[in-house]
């Protein structure tokens, strides 16, 4: 199992950035301190979200962060990504693992344990797991597990669980106590006044509980 060396993920929404200036916004979020960016971005082509993958690559390594592109384990592949970040709609984590390899990062989306069983099953280094909490992005996929289900999670599986959904300052205590190794978030940085400053306070946070 590799080691996973982040506990603050950013998952990006062009939508909940100023006139869309995405890129703008992730290099503030990096300079507050976020360890890895997820890349996703739905309703994207192919080539927009190779471009752009690229340019995040860039930018990543400039801060010695970790880039993950959503669902893609080709696109991944192409940009030189550390991974890739799959939803369950897709393939499987031991099916990413043939196109991406081994010596990448495979996170995989769940919402129940039955669900993170088996991405740990495939081969995945890592989980989402949520919604924890309320949130418009995530409504989606059901009502909020909420923390008892967290902790149940994280006391079964034996990988890395990241926290989604509704994450913000209050309640990021609530999730690494539940067992979680760290959160993946979006609007709680992404629509800060101040985004280097709102991602510098979760990181504070998190370093509170380590």
């Amino acid at each position: 199992m590799k080691p996973i060396d982040f506990e603050l993920c950013l998952i990006t929404d062009r939508r909940q950035v100023k006139d869309e200036a995405l890129l703008p916004e992730l290099r503030e979020a990096l300079e507050g301190g976020v360890q890895a960016i997820q890349l996703r971005e739905k309703d994207w082509s192919d080539r927009r979200i190779f471009e752009t993958g690229l340019e995040l690559r860039k930018l990543t390594r400039e801060f010695g962060a970790r880039l993950f592109i959503n669902d893609r384990a080709d696109l991944a592949a192409a940009v030189e990504s550390d991974g890739v970040h799959l939803t369950q709609s897709g393939y499987s984590a031991a099916e990413a693992r043939k196109i991406i390899g081994d010596s990448k990062y495979i996170g995989v989306s769940t919402h129940s344990l039955e669900e993170a069983a088996r991405a740990q099953e495939d081969g995945a280094d890592f989980i989402t797991f949520g919604p924890v909490f309320e949130t418009p992005s995530k409504r989606a996929y059901g009502p909020p597990v909420g923390l008892d289900r967290l902790s149940e999670v994280t006391r079964k599986i034996r990988i890395p669980v990241f926290a989604v959904g509704g994450i913000n300052k209050e309640n990021t205590h609530a999730v690494l106590d539940a067992g979680a190794h760290g959160i993946a978030l979006i609007s709680g940085i992404l629509t800060a006044t101040d985004v280097r400053k709102a991602a510098r306070e979760f990181i504070s946070l998190i370093n509170e509980r380590t």
